[in-house]
């Protein structure tokens, strides 16, 4: 009988090895070199982080097809995702609908469904890799938010999310702020607080900077905070230089599809 707290042995494989399996650093390496080389090949763009257990009728699902959407026609980028379930497929969907591309690094076990499986079920293989190692994830969806050229519009976004989302969360943040993410440029992050949902964790971090773990006003210089959809857009259009037409005209676009109600 297995020791308590071992992980199973799981029956998905990649390139022909257990998903549980790790036998050299030289795995891990490669798993990475093949993230960024579908991010050279899609284009980097926004990245999105979000939970894989929020369904299609959810208020915050049905909003993050909306951001998804309006973002991608707005910085006419890559979105990418986690490729899982959930949020992540909430914006997959929203970008799909603006007709741009999309890309994504999926793993197995997510939460939900879509666990016993190293497919996506419906994205078209080149447009996403099925890791074996959360670290060449990370580092896969890192590099798809870099800022190099002035003209890359990037972003990430956080979306309402459990563990993994605020793992994803922090360690970038925290890249962001040691200057380690290794873009030229800034990038902007974006913390999507519907309903408040955030509010609590945002309360920590404020308690953080009076027992000062952070220094104050830190936090809230790395990243904006957003209540709501159109104040995300519109401060990546104030981010970005873009014209506040640009912003009217996908809105108005959108309406007409009956997309926005």
């Amino acid at each position: 009988m297995p020791r308590r707290g071992r992980v199973s042995a799981l029956a998905l494989q990649t390139d022909g090895l257990l998903l549980s399996e790790r036998t050299s650093p030289e795995e891990v390496k490669r798993e990475i070199q093949r993230c960024y080389g579908l991010v050279h090949k899609l284009g980097r763009g926004v990245v999105y982080l979000g939970s894989s257990r929020v369904q299609a009728g959810h208020p915050h699902y049905e909003q993050a097809v909306q951001l998804a959407r309006e973002v991608a026609l707005l910085l006419d980028c890559t979105t990418w995702t986690g490729a899982g379930p959930g949020l992540m497929d909430a914006a997959i969907k929203g970008a799909l609908e603006a007709k741009k591309p999309v890309g994504g690094f999926k793993i197995a076990r997510e939460s939900g469904e879509w666990t016993s499986s190293n497919f996506h079920p419906y994205l078209p293989p080149e447009t996403y890799l099925t890791c074996r190692f959360f670290s060449a994830r990370k580092h896969g969806l890192v590099d798809a938010a870099v800022r190099n050229n002035p003209s890359d519009m990037t972003a990430v976004v956080a979306l309402p999310g459990g563990i993994g989302t605020l793992d994803e969360v922090f360690e970038i943040l925290a890249l962001i702020q040691l200057e380690r993410i290794g873009s030229k440029f800034p990038v902007p992050f974006l913390l999507m607080n519907y309903d408040s949902f955030y509010s609590k964790l945002l309360d920590f971090l404020d308690d953080s900077g009076k027992w000062g773990t952070v220094a104050r006003g830190e936090v809230e210089a790395l990243w904006k905070v957003c209540g709501g959809n159109s104040e995300a857009s519109d401060y990546l259009a104030e981010f970005y230089g873009l014209p506040h037409t640009k912003i009217n005209n996908n809105r108005i676009r959108l309406e007409g599809s009956g997309y926005i109600e």
